[in-house]
C-alpha cells in the first residue's frame, strides 16, 4: 500500500491534469466556433452562389460573373431601345436652313434676304419694260409660248421689235413670274405686255388674231410710244 505522501502527490497530479484536460478543451471550443476573418472566408456577400454548401472563393467568382453579364444584358437593352427609338428629328419650325450658307441665320436674315429678292426682282421688271412698248415673257419649252411667238414674231410685224424674255434660263425668272402674277394676276407664261399692260396668254392672243382686233389693241395700248402693228407679206416683210 503506498504511503501518504505517495498518495497525496498522485491525487495533485490527477488533478491537475484534470483542470489542463479542461482548459484546453474550453480552449478548443472556443476557437471551433469564432469566425473567420471575413477577407479568409468570403469575397462577395454571404451567398453561396456556387450551391457547394459553403461561401468560398469560387463563390466569389460566381458573383463577379453574373455582375458581367447582368452589365452586359444591360448594355445589349439600352442598344435594343435606342435602335427602336431613334433622335427625333428637329422641328420644321426650328430649322431656318440646311448647309454652309444657312450657317447662322436668323428669321430677320432670312425675311431680310427675300425683300432683297424682291427688290431686285422689281429693279428688272422696269428695266425690262423699257427695253421695248411690248414684252413677252415666255418658257423656251412651252408650247403656248411658242403659238403666242409665232404670230407676233411671224405673222406680224411689230415696230419697234417686241422683246422676248424666256423666264426658264433668265438668271431671276422665278422671282419675276412671282411679281409678274401680282402685278398682272397671270402666273402663267406667255404673259404678253403692251406699254406695261398685260393683254393675256397663248389663248387670248390667237382670239385677238382670228378676230382681227390685235393689231389694233397692240397699237392703241402702245401710242405714246408709236407702236405700229401690221401683217406681214407673203415674203414675211
Amino acid at each position: 500500500m503506498p504511503s501518504p505522501r505517495r498518495l497525496r502527490f498522485l491525487c495533485i497530479a490527477l488533478l491537475a491534469g484534470v483542470i489542463i484536460t479542461m482548459l484546453w478543451t474550453s480552449q478548443q471550443r472556443h476557437s471551433a466556433t469564432r469566425p473567420l476573418p471575413r477577407d479568409l472566408t468570403d469575397h462577395s456577400p454571404g451567398i453561396d452562389r456556387d450551391a457547394d454548401g459553403d461561401v468560398d472563393i469560387g463563390d466569389a467568382a460566381a458573383a463577379r460573373e453574373m455582375t458581367g453579364r447582368l452589365k452586359q444584358a444591360e448594355l445589349k437593352a439600352k442598344d435594343l431601345a435606342n435602335s427602336k427609338s431613334p433622335l427625333k428629328p428637329d422641328l420644321p419650325s426650328e430649322v431656318i436652313g440646311v448647309g454652309s450658307a444657312a450657317d447662322g441665320q436668323t428669321e430677320g436674315d432670312v425675311e431680310g434676304g427675300e425683300a432683297e429678292g424682291e427688290h431686285a426682282a422689281e429693279q428688272e421688271l422696269r428695266l425690262i419694260l423699257k427695253k421695248a412698248p411690248v414684252i413677252i415673257f415666255s418658257k423656251t419649252y412651252c408650247p403656248h409660248s411658242k403659238k403666242a411667238k409665232a404670230v407676233l414674231l411671224n405673222k406680224y410685224l411689230i415696230e419697234p421689235a417686241p422683246h422676248v424674255v424666256e423666264l426658264d434660263i433668265h438668271p431671276q425668272g422665278p422671282e419675276l413670274q412671282a411679281l409678274l402674277k401680282e402685278k398682272t394676276g397671270r402666273g402663267t407664261v406667255p404673259n404678253v405686255m403692251v406699254n406695261g399692260v398685260s393683254i393675256g396668254g397663248g389663248d387670248d392672243i390667237a382670239a385677238l388674231d382670228a378676230s382681227g382686233e390685235l393689231a389694233a389693241k397692240v397699237e392703241d395700248l402702245g401710242e405714246a410710244r408709236k407702236v405700229e402693228m401690221r401683217l406681214r407679206g407673203p415674203e414675211g416683210a
